[in-house]
């Protein structure tokens, strides 16, 4: 099992490079910083910790194919793994669909475009010229006159619904699932095996996973009480295959949806039951998420990432996951 850790850059990016200093020192191999428009820059981000960090391997996690060319990411993966020997991974997915709405940019064709741009980043980052006609992606003779120092950078693809969980187990390196729980890695690992089956790949050549909302503490109700505001806002995001799928409380989730968009944050997370905590995050002292992360294992997720909130404190949480979660499903 390898272990992962995410940011949003939405902190001093110092105050950022101290904890993904801290993750490394304490057994973390991975380092996923989102990509939003709204929050720092996550090249700006990722550039910065990479000058703070020796070993750790580090990516956007996820970037998308809509707000910047896949040439202009390829450049930007190139130099990451320059700047930080050789330890760029590249994240990306088909993005979010309001910030495009905010952003006036059009959502076309999420899958072509997403498979699309991965090859041209591909044939880029080896160093080819490129000349590319596809259905989304238009590329006239483009290349980089920088090269990665990995003779392959891992590309990763933030995938959900069942066409894209197909295609990453046909195309990438690694699949990063926004889910907690064995049961959603029950529907996705097939999906991706089929892909995988369907592109004459093994299911050992791909990275899957686990993009969790993690909270840890010593003391069980601190970590489920952290967790609590970020489950709420997954609750409402989730899609009602994945609801039903949990057995979640749909008049619950519509309150939740309510009290959010109203800005009555303390209505929305007083809805925030049990059965969705245990549905949509890994919580608890160290030794319950060792559970949690065992069975998750046992289903075939191969990484987890320690997502927001990590726990009430950061600093504590990263340092117990280091000490006695890491080390245990390292056994």
């Amino acid at each position: 099992m390898k272990f992962g850790i995410e940011f949003v850059p939405n902190e001093p990016i110092q105050k950022l490079c101290y904890y993904v200093k801290l993750a490394e020192d304490n057994g973390f191999e991975y380092c996923w910083i989102t990509d939003h428009y709204n929050n720092r820059n996550v090249y700006m981000a990722l550039t910065a910790i990479s000058m703070n960090t020796n070993k750790i391997k580090l990516g956007p996690g996820v970037t998308n194919p809509y707000v910047r060319s896949p040439a202009i990411t390829a450049s930007a993966i190139a130099t990451l793994d320059e700047l930080s020997g050789g330890r760029a991974v590249l994240g990306i997915g088909p993005g979010d669909k309001a910030t495009f709405d905010a952003l006036g940019i059009e959502w076309v064709k999420p899958v072509t475009t997403l498979k699309e741009s991965i090859e041209v980043m591909r044939k880029l980052l080896a160093g080819e010229r490129v000349s590319f006609e596809g259905k989304v992606v238009k590329i006239a003779g483009a290349s980089l006159a920088v090269k990665p120092i990995q003779e392959k950078v891992p590309i990763y693809m933030g995938a959900q619904g069942p066409k894209m969980l197909e295609t990453a187990g046909m195309i990438a390196d690694g699949v990063l699932i926004n889910a907690s729980n064995p049961k959603d890695f029950e529907v996705a690992i097939p999906l991706i095996k089929k892909g995988a089956e369907a592109a004459g790949r093994s299911m050992d050549e791909i990275d899957v996973a686990a993009y969790a909302c993690m909270s840890v503490d010593k003391k069980a109700d601190k970590a489920k009480q952290a967790a609590i505001p970020v489950v709420a806002f997954i609750a409402a995001g989730s899609p009602p295959v994945v609801l039903e799928r949990h057995g979640i409380d749909m008049e619950k989730v519509e309150a939740i949806r309510n009290a959010l968009k109203s800005g009555n944050f303390p209505e929305a997370f007083k809805n925030v039951d049990d059965k969705m905590l245990e549905a949509f995050s890994i919580y608890g002292t160290p030794e319950e998420v060792v559970e949690k992360c065992k069975k998750l294992a046992e289903m075939g997720v191969t990484q987890i990432v320690a997502g927001s909130p990590i726990g009430p404190n950061k600093e504590t949480a990263i340092k117990l996951i280091g000490k006695k979660v890491i080390p245990a499903l390292k056994e």
